[in-house]
């Protein structure tokens, strides 16, 4: 991360101001909090666990008390929050149902997204979150991914990558690593270009090509509405047991999300 005298809390507000947009006119989090013990999945660190610049932690810190530091609840969790570089704070918020819109984080507004970088090193559209494929609806949906989002996003991460060089070169090192997961797997990247429209390119360095959304990929249990019924199934199921505690991820800092 940059250092702290190269951004700071009003370049963040900034940011915040460009990035308004909802990502969609469906509320997602009723299509996946079903299966998450009624909590939609980015609003849960049992699964998402925001990492913000510290910079961007005083603005939040000075405009609401909905936010408070990530306090990990096993052995994983503690391992994640002692690899997190000094510039950087996991945090968390009171759950979705105390939501403040305006008070999200970076993160929180660009979920299930990142900048996509290709190898040239142009942000070319808005690729996904991998570890989250099975568990986050939109990912499977992103055809729902509103205009406004995709613009207000693209505004937001211009900016910051403008204040912040460096988290450029992050990003671009994230869609490095997106790059070597999908060849490993054999498997397409798909994305959103800048301007809509869905793509996908190929593995092995074998180019970009449009494709339409009817064949856009779905994962796990939003493969199919069979999929999805057992997947409640088995959810509810669990819940009465007394619950699982799936693997967390953290979102916001690609140095460390995913990889």
């Amino acid at each position: 991360m940059a250092d702290k005298s190269l951004i700071g809390p009003d370049d963040f507000r900034q940011i915040y101001d460009l990035f308004q947009a909802s990502i969609s006119r469906f509320d997602c989090g009723q299509k996946c909090a079903p299966l998450n013990g009624g909590e939609p999945v980015c609003c849960s660190t049992q699964h998402a666990v925001p990492v913000v610049q510290k910079v961007e932690w005083e603005l939040l810190k000075s405009r609401t008390d909905m936010w408070t530091r990530f306090k990990p609840y096993d052995r994983a969790t503690r391992q994640i929050v002692k690899e997190i570089g000094s510039s950087c704070a996991a945090v968390e918020c009171r759950g979705a149902r105390h939501c403040e819109r305006d008070n999200r984080s970076l993160a929180c507004r660009a979920f299930p997204f990142f900048p996509y970088i290709d190898r040239a090193g142009k942000f070319i559209g808005l690729a996904y979150y991998w570890d989250f494929e099975d568990r986050c609806w939109v990912i499977s949906n992103m055809q729902i991914v509103e205009a406004d989002f995709l613009k207000d996003f693209i505004k937001a991460f211009e900016l910051l990558f403008a204040r912040d060089p460096e988290e450029y070169d992050n990003f671009k090192s994230h869609s490095a690593s997106m790059r070597r997961v999908f060849s490993r797997r054999k498997k397409p990247i798909v994305f959103i270009g800048l301007e809509g429209g869905f793509f996908e390119e190929r593995a092995y360095g074998k180019g970009i090509r449009p494709i339409p959304a009817a064949k856009l990929p779905k994962f796990g249990p939003y493969k199919s509405d069979r999929a999805y019924a057992r997947a409640l199934k088995e959810a509810q199921a669990e819940a009465a047991a007394g619950g699982h505690h799936p693997d967390a991820h953290l979102v916001g800092d690609p140095a460390r999300a995913g990889a």
